[in-house]
């Protein structure tokens, strides 16, 4: 495992984490509408606990980082797909497709 393209997966995931769990906490509360929706709202907290979790196992050498990092990219790109749909959500839809990619990255290594 290359250790610059997990440190990049790290700071992408914790990126991610970070702007899915203060946009979902600040902006979709504020905003309501479509931005609580359940499926939406649950998504965004779904995927701000994989990349907490997937920065976890990754700074533990954990044997799982690779299935984990595929699961993480799936959700992460699913965010992005659902932010993707709202108004003023482009920095994390952004964010999450970038994580997305790193993990996949990772994932396949």
């Amino acid at each position: 495992m290359n250790m610059n393209d997990m440190q990049s997966c790290i700071d992408a995931c914790n990126k991610c984490y970070q702007t899915c769990l203060q946009t979902a906490m600040n902006h979709c509360l504020d905003t309501g509408g479509r931005h609580v929706e359940p499926a939406h709202f649950r998504l965004m907290m779904n995927c701000a606990q994989i990349c907490q979790t997937s920065v976890d196992l990754q700074l533990s050498g954990s044997a799982f980082c690779a299935k984990y990092c595929a699961l993480c990219a799936e959700i992460c790109e699913a965010c992005a797909d659902s932010c993707a749909e709202l108004d003023q959500m482009g920095d994390c839809e952004k964010v999450c497709r970038d994580c997305a990619n790193s993990c996949r990255a990772m994932a396949n290594q």
